[in-house]
């Protein structure tokens, strides 16, 4: 009993004074079929901060004509998110099927396993809404994520935006008067 409490104080000790720094992202690799394309986390936290693009980033923004001032806005974008509220949707059965879908996504580079790539969003999402004092934004979650290296579909992320695109346009249609709309169309 007595060996047993102190190796527990020497442990407690060891952890307490050596615990190495949590690791973050550093990339975000986005694939397209075999080909894939490295953005650093770093980059888009300068984005964020200073709205200024480098590297892969500023090409990536000038091939994609997109505006570097709305991305770093997207990028800066806060959710208030209470930590028990969420942390108790993610490890429910629903939310487990959320994260199920995610993760032919978003998943640690060269691990798409569920088993490894559920508890890293779970993880991300927990310590980002820790460190952001109750709030989350995409540069939380990445400075949250607990690998190196997260792996983006490009093609499973291109199908889901399609489908909430079309979704959009069908909510749309259905909420803004739909006779009139079929009338206008048919009178063209």
């Amino acid at each position: 009993m007595k060996l047993n409490n102190i190796f527990y104080k020497f442990s407690l000790i060891i952890f307490i004074f050596w615990n190495s720094p949590v690791n973050c992202a550093e990339k975000i690799i986005i694939y397209k079929g075999t080909l894939g394309r490295s953005i650093t986390v770093e980059s888009l936290n300068t984005l964020a901060k200073e709205k200024k693009a480098t590297g892969t980033l500023k090409n990536i923004l000038n091939i994609t004509g997109e505006d570097k001032d709305k991305v770093a806005d997207l990028l800066n974008q806060e959710y208030e998110l209470p930590v028990v509220l969420t942390s108790k949707l993610i490890y429910s059965k629903i939310g487990s099927v959320i994260l199920s879908r995610i993760t032919k996504i978003i998943y640690p580079d060269k691990y798409p396993q569920e088993s490894i790539s559920i508890p890293a969003l779970r993880a991300g999402v927990i310590n980002g809404i820790n460190s952001g004092d109750g709030r989350l934004s995409f540069l939380g979650f990445l400075n949250s994520y607990p690998n190196k290296n997260i792996a983006v579909n490009y093609t499973a992320l291109s199908k889901v935006i399609n489908k909430v695109e079309s979704m959009t346009d069908l909510v749309e249609f259905f909420t803004g008067s739909p006779l009139e709309k079929l009338k206008n169309n048919s009178n063209s």
